[in-house]
């Protein structure tokens, strides 16, 4: 089976639980996905099947959206609802407040990655060492929040829900406490929905829960939808042969007009996708990024 699924990931498992069923469905050994979910968050989570996952590393620095919902005057150690308690404070912001301080993180930003995290110090996992009790700094990263839009003011729970678009490496979890930290008042994530990744909509998804073996087929898509964005780039039969077998291909015998360094592009043969190629302008010629359909089979079947 090849292709990809558009999954909703539901609240309380990890990632790769969601992804260990659909694997287990579809009786299939290759099987990714692109973009971790806390086990607290839900929504988009591709799922990628057969050679098409050797998509996944080119989606994950795709841009992706939630819906989260953020506490104030609580302040926890992993910063979201699940940790431990540290402290608790008295909150006094109007909503004028809390939408002046959300504007203030439009842009690029330097962003403090939670301590309890899968990033690494060392070979080591931040969320082991935050476990065993020990205390490190952690290098702050840019990343970019490219939208941030309250969707429900300050209740009387001095919760808040906000629509934000942010880019790869981005930490909604981290996002909440340091907006309760400008507000004076600590905060906390209490819940996270991802709303969309790499042009995908959460409208779009499958409840893993209505997945079963009979009808997990169904909801399987061509491989090429993930990667439609890119040019397409059409070869012959003698490409398609030279290309599958791990030859470069000069610009000079393609008709696609000027590449830019580095461009991704679909590499198709009589309507079939057999990969991408990525352009390398200093030697002049497309060079293999990933095989998805070999020639000889595409042309066949």
């Amino acid at each position: 089976m090849q292709g990809f699924l558009l999954l909703k990931k539901p609240q309380g498992i990890t990632s790769f639980a969601a992804v260990a069923r659909v694997k287990r469905l579809c009786n299939e050994k290759r099987v990714g996905h692109t973009g971790t979910l806390d086990p607290m968050a839900t929504g988009v989570l591709p799922v990628f099947l057969g050679r098409a996952t050797a998509l996944c590393s080119l989606l994950l620095d795709g841009n992706k959206r939630y819906k989260a919902t953020v506490k104030l005057g609580v302040i926890t150690d992993t910063d979201d609802i699940t940790g431990e308690i540290i402290k608790e404070q008295s909150v006094g912001v109007t909503d004028s407040e809390l939408n002046a301080v959300l504007q203030s993180f439009l842009g690029k930003i330097m962003q403090v990655p939670p301590m309890y995290s899968a990033l690494k110090k060392d070979g080591k996992r931040l969320y082991e060492l935050a476990r065993k009790g020990e205390k490190i700094d952690i290098p702050a990263r840019e990343v970019k929040i490219y939208s941030i839009d309250l969707l429900q003011d300050i209740d009387e729970q001095n919760t808040f829900v906000i629509d934000v678009a942010v880019s790869k490496g981005t930490y909604i979890r981290a996002l909440a406490r340091d907006i309760g930290e400008k507000l004076g008042c600590g905060a906390t994530l209490t819940a996270l929905e991802r709303t969309a990744t790499c042009g995908f909509d959460i409208a779009d998804c499958v409840d893993l829960e209505m997945l079963d073996i009979d009808n997990i087929g169904n909801y399987i898509v061509s491989e090429e939808k993930a990667v439609s964005h890119l040019r397409e780039c059409n070869i012959t039969e003698k490409q398609a042969i030279r290309f599958c077998n791990g030859g470069q291909l000069g610009f000079e015998r393609l008709r696609i007009g000027d590449f830019f360094a580095g461009e991704l592009v679909r590499v198709k043969c009589n309507g079939v996708l057999l990969g991408i190629g990525i352009a390398d302008t200093e030697n002049s010629q497309l060079n293999i990024k990933c095989i998805l359909n070999y020639y000889n089979k595409a042309v066949t079947e």
